[in-house]
């Protein structure tokens, strides 16, 4: 609300005029008004008014339902609705809130909010209220208790605020600036500059914001930069008051006269669909607020300062007969406010009366209010005699007490009483670490691991078999609430990465991973799945299969997932990341339905059980598989691709994981009813037993394969619901059998704990004396000799602790379709079969007799974060140790993200349930790898390179900045190929500060690909791009980073650009082909480029520049200042072009060859670095720029002359 057009005699008014408000009735205030209205002596209004004679409320029409004093003869400054509880709250020109519950605007509570200024606006928030006053932003309780108290710049003259989200607040007045504020951390964390100062209302809507200034415009600016999108000129004198409904903005304000301001008696409509303004609306009262009432049609109310309120449509013509008057006590009134049901209407005049209007006898100010708490009744005896609280002498002895002969609260035992110091907790092994030392004072980043400013009490000493585990981070309940966080070895915890100014160059991956294998980093969303990534790599037909694979969906799960192995496959101990692959799976609808897309607060704050949630991804990532191994489609966008890999009849998924089932249902009439079906993996079923009865494994999986439960079904021959058995047989065995242990509760989990101790119990009667109390055997000792599993001759008590799942199993298929299911170790009666010459492959065929060995465990680690993570134990076979290592061997091995370990092989199948919770199996049969054909043929052909349609609707051919590459052009191997890249942000950094004041990065900022150049790096076309594609993408852009990226908004919507737009995977699949053919990149930074491109390339097929022109231990060179120093060429002059910079980049590596003579001088090319390193520091790095004078881009001349031909 703009004051500026008020009575002026207002401004005269000060709080000294009723400091000594002397009890007598104004001469202006309605007698009736304060009946029953106590005034104390200093003529504060202590009980509220209540309405004298019940008033008729006709339904639908507004009319007066109470009015009450707030404050004797101080205007009400503000009136506001609570919008979570069935309150009315107003603020005065003395700077005191008071609040009214219900309809009956019962008193609630009353405070001094500032003892000087006026309050302006106030916010109602879940936990308390907000009161915007001068210079100050207060938040306190609803009882008046202050929950914080922020203090504005003494120049600040702050008028208005408003709640962007349950967190962000924007406060905005008449300075040239508004303020951000978090109210988590109360601090401000922007300042937007405002071209025109003087913000006094504002309004949002799922569009815009909305500024009105005191000048009579009101801007619309953008949700996320506040930038102005566009600006009404509304009024020519001042802004009154706006509101904005639907698609219409409407405003009332005063006009420039001869005489001064004005109020203008028309109405600026808006339509903002359009941007224009519509016919203004002509009202027969003075404008002051405005409220749009949207109840069944778009009402507008409209209010004058006198107490006149008319209601008409906006976009219609006012009726007089539509006018009804507020009676103030006052002259004027100073506030209105609509209730969030529009239910009612509060008023506030200048003698501190406000006034309730509604549309029914029993209104509701919010469609759900919560329940309003309200202090407990005092219960006094009137007969004792009261007690002054000042006197300090007054004896206690007169407050009353029961008479009781039992001992007091109070009455200590002296043992109790006496004072103990508590010895001081030794200080985190992780602040000593990271700790900077300046002077005698050391710095370090809070690790998190305890809540703030709290110590928990040690009541008792930790017990000495606990000792092992003193480093482990505390938990943030403290260890006496969960004691098990102790055991949560240092392998198992969740890994996360440091970043630094450099990002991840300077990370030490290989401190977690020591082998050849590749991790996933777990930085993206939705990385939860890596172990199951990682699972389905190591199955050999699995891994070969989906590397044959290529379709021509853009989002194919198989298609991303043989990317990712082929980038596993390439590593050499290098993390690689999914970011494609879980791009492509937030894509599928089904993912979606499912709830396997979690959002980064979800996965932050550990909302989703990482068990339940893995085992259904397991499930789905098979379904979609299969699926798409059954897509038979020619591919037409990838012409180098085959067909599918498999039989029309199936895919190789389905022949890998699908059991044939045969589900029968026994009604109790006696008929019988046999469906089939197919399943790709099997949930545990436990029995309800809570004897501590002995199962083997083998039992219970026998159980939840051949199903039995009764259950209602509809019956044809009963032609109704009846009780049925339905029973579950399995016809075939699958070649990998996929268990889902579906340990969701504790119950489950006491069922795995008793198991296991009863399976521990009788480890120890078997082997007798001959367990060792530890291990006694180091890791190379325990290589594998004879069998798949290796034999231990001698166990120790450590490898049989919490135990009950059998390396291997054996499953027969009986003759009359039963299942026979056991617990297997090396040396039963299969090698009576192997005696007879059978095998595996006959002993199967012709008696269905399978061995499984288990290949992989998912575990759910419960360590200190929210929800906890999700680790992968995977026995590696011999075909990945030979490609990798050169030798032939298997070997257990704990993958956790990006650590890798290698593991005893008892650790795989050892599950503390404290800790350590099964949640996946992959049992494989035995000698799988010689049923499939494990051969990989690339199925990426040359022809991905040559010209394609762009998905831009509005796209020239006079646009076109590339020439594809001809037949007689294909790249060889050796041939240099000039690569850049540029990047959009999807996600923004998140990051703190430190106590020291350096920058911690929490999460780097998630970047993708918006545009990817190659041009010709030889031949008589050498500098012209023959891939020049900008990636559509689906998800949300938060940066275009056009200063750096050249990339505009526009640019990547199929709709309405016009550059050469193509999906990821097409161009993905180009740079493959070349990777693959085994061209050399050149570029600068190109690192960073194929990291977010997702490729990973030999590095003997990169030529960095940004490495190439590097000294040792000093910083790295921008391509600007290379190619001016060089090659005397200004670019990036405004933006950045990514034809432009790989051209440069190609020019820089000719002239690196030229100065380092083919790299053979290299105490020359010294020379040559270190007179650069001197040149730029003096420059500052930075090029000159000549007045008048741009950036040339003398190649570009070049390029249109070669377009031309």
């Amino acid at each position: 609300m703009n004051f500026e057009g008020l009575d002026p005699g207002l401004a005269e008014y000060a709080p000294a005029m009723h400091s000594t408000l002397d009890p007598v009735l104004d001469a202006h205030l309605n007698p009736s008004l304060l009946q029953n209205v106590e005034l104390d002596a200093e003529g504060v209004a202590l009980e509220t008014l209540p309405v004298q004679e019940s008033m008729h409320i006709m339904e639908g029409v507004y009319s007066e339902l109470h009015s009450v004093v707030a404050e004797v003869g101080v205007p009400v400054s503000v009136s506001h609705f609570d919008l979570h509880e069935e309150m009315l709250w107003v603020g005065s020109h003395g700077g005191h809130a008071t609040s009214f519950f219900g309809p009956a605007l019962e008193r609630y509570s009353s405070f001094q909010v500032n003892g000087s200024d006026d309050i302006r606006q106030i916010q109602s928030l879940e936990n308390g209220i907000l009161f915007l006053t001068k210079n100050n932003l207060k938040y306190m309780a609803r009882g008046g208790l202050i929950i914080f108290d922020y203090l504005l710049d003494e120049s600040e003259d702050m008028h208005s605020l408003l709640l962007t989200d349950s967190s962000t607040l924007l406060i905005g007045g008449l300075q040239s600036h508004i303020l951000e504020m978090d109210l988590n951390t109360v601090q401000e964390t922007q300042k937007y500059a405002v071209e025109t100062p003087g913000v006094t209302v504002m309004r949002q809507t799922n569009r815009f914001f909305f500024c009105g200034h005191t000048s009579g415009k009101i801007s619309l600016r953008d949700l996320r930069t506040f930038k102005v999108e566009h600006e009404f000129d509304a009024f020519s004198g001042s802004l009154s008051d706006f509101d904005v409904h639907g698609n219409l903005l409407a405003a009332c304000g005063f006009s420039s006269r001869l005489t001064g301001l004005a109020c203008d008696r028309f109405l600026k409509v808006y339509d903002l669909r359009m941007m224009r303004a519509i016919t203004p609306l002509q009202v027969h009262v003075d404008p002051a607020f405005l409220r749009f009432i949207p109840t069944y049609t778009s009402r507008l109310a409209i209010i004058s300062q006198s107490g006149q309120c008319q209601f008409c449509e906006p976009t219609g013509l006012a009726n007089p007969a539509d006018i009804f008057h507020v009676n103030p006590v006052g002259p004027l009134l100073m506030t209105v406010d609509v209730s969030a049901s529009k239910q009612a209407l509060a008023f506030g005049d200048s003698e501190g009366c406000v006034h309730l209007w509604t549309d029914s006898p029993e209104p509701s100010f919010n469609p759900y209010s919560r329940e309003t708490e309200f202090a407990l009744p005092c219960l006094v005896d009137s007969s004792l005699p009261p007690l002054d609280w000042s006197q300090d002498l007054l004896p206690l002895s007169l407050i009353p007490v029961p008479l009781t002969t039992d001992t007091l609260l109070s009455d200590w035992p002296a043992a109790n009483s006496a004072p103990a110091p508590r010895r001081a907790p030794p200080v985190d092994a992780e602040i000593l670490r990271t700790m900077k030392k300046v002077g005698f004072i050391g710095y370090a980043p809070n690790p998190r691991t305890r809540l703030r400013n709290q110590i928990p009490y040690r009541l008792k000493e930790s017990d000495s078999e606990f000792d092992n585990f003193s480093q482990v981070t505390e938990s943030p309940i403290g260890r006496e609430e969960e004691p098990h966080l102790h055991m949560v070895s240092k392998k198992y915890r969740k890994v996360t990465i440091k970043y630094s100014k450099l990002g991840l160059e300077d990370f030490d991956f290989k401190h977690y991973n020591k082998t050849l294998f590749a991790g996933l980093e777990p930085h993206i969303p939705n990385a939860y799945c890596n172990c199951m990534i990682q699972v389905l790599y190591f199955l050999e037909p699995v891994r070969c299969l989906i590397q044959n694979h290529l379709c021509q969906k853009e989002f194919c799960l198989a298609c991303e997932l043989g990317f990712l192995f082929h980038m596993l496959d390439l590593s050499r101990g290098d993390p690689c990341q999914g970011s494609n692959f879980l791009r492509a799976f937030r894509t599928i609808p089904e993912a979606s339905a499912l709830g396997l897309i979690l959002a980064d607060s979800d996965e932050a704050s550990g909302k989703g059980n990482l068990a339940r949630l893995i085992q259904r991804w397991n499930r789905f990532i098979l379904t979609q598989l299969h699926q798409d191994m059954q897509e038979l489609e020619v591919p037409q966008a990838y012409r180098g691709a085959g067909g599918s890999f498999c039989s029309s009849g199936d895919s190789v998924i389905g022949q890998l994981f699908s059991c044939e089932m045969e589900n029968c249902s026994l009604c109790r009439c006696g008929s019988e009813t046999v469906r089939s079906s197919s399943t790709l993996l099997f949930t545990l079923s436990y029995p309800e037993d809570k004897s501590g009865k002995n199962y083997d494994f083998a039992q219970v999986l026998k159980r939840s394969i051949c199903l039995e439960q009764n259950t209602q079904a509809w019956c044809d021959n009963c032609e109704k619901y009846q009780p049925t058995i339905q029973t579950r047989n399995i016809r075939h065995l699958p070649d990998i059998l996929v268990i889902n242990c579906e340990v969701n509760s504790s119950k489950e989990a006491d069922f795995w704990r008793v198991q296991a101790e009863v399976a521990f119990k009788m480890a120890i009667k078997k082997h007798g004396g001959e367990l060792s109390k530890s291990k006694e055997f180091a890791l190379a000792d325990r290589r594998e000799v004879g069998s798949p599993e290796g034999v231990l001759l001698c166990p120790s008590i450590e490898e049989l602790k919490n135990v009950w799942l059998p390396f291997s199993i054996r499953m027969k298929m009986t003759k009359n379709k039963g299942l026979d299911v056991c617990n297997w170790t090396d040396g039963d009666d299969m090698q009576v079969v192997e005696k007879l010459g059978w095998g595996p492959a006959r002993a199967e065929e012709e008696h269905g007799v399978c061995v499984y060995d288990l290949m992989a465990t998912v575990v759910h680690i419960l360590d200190s974060r929210p929800g906890g993570s999700l680790v992968a134990h995977i026995k590696v076979g011999e075909t990945y140790h030979q490609r990798k290592e050169g030798v032939t061997h298997q070997q257990w091995y704990l993958f956790n993200d990006f650590l890798i370990e290698p593991i005893d092989k008892h650790e795989a199948v050892q599950f503390d349930m404290n800790w350590k919770v099964p949640a996946i199996l992959y049992y494989v049969k035995r000698n799988l790898n010689s049923r499939y054909n494990l051969n990989i043929k690339n199925p990426i052909e040359a022809s991905v390179l040559l010209a394609e349609a762009s998905l831009a609707r509005k796209q020239r051919k006079t646009h076109t900045t590339f020439i594809p590459l001809m037949l007689n052009e294909m790249p060889q191997v050796g041939d240099l190929v000039g690569l850049d890249a540029e990047f959009v942000t999807l996600n923004e950094e998140e990051a703190e500060l430190r106590s020291d004041g350096t920058k911690s990065t929490i999460k780097p900022s998630h970047m993708s690909v918006a545009r990817i150049t190659c041009v010709r790096g030889q031949g008589p076309n050498e500098g012209i791009p023959f891939i020049d594609d900008y990636i559509s993408t689906q998800e949300q852009v938060v940066d275009y980073l056009t200063q750096y990226s050249g990339i505009k908004p526009g640019d990547l919507d199929a709709k309405i650009s016009s550059k050469h737009l193509t999906t990821l995977k097409s161009t993905y699949l180009k740079l493959r082909f070349l990777i693959d053919i085994g061209v050399k990149f050149v570029g600068h930074g190109l690192q960073k480029d194929f990291r977010v491109i997702n490729l990973m390339v030999p590095k003997d097929q990169v030529l960095d520049t940004v490495y190439l022109f590097h000294m040792p231990r000093k910083r790295m060179i921008s391509l600007r200042f290379l190619a001016w120093y060089f090659l005397d060429l200004k670019i990036q002059g405004e933006t950045h072009d990514s034809i432009e910079d790989a051209r440069t980049a190609l020019q820089l590596y000719r002239k690196y060859l030229e100065l380092s003579k083919n790299g053979t001088e290299p105490e020359s090319f010294h020379k040559v670095l270190k007179a650069l390193y001197e040149k730029g520091r003096k420059m500052d790095w930075k090029v000159p720029e000549p007045e008048g004078q741009t950036s040339p881009k003398n190649a570009a001349a070049v390029f249109s002359s070669v377009l031309a031909l």
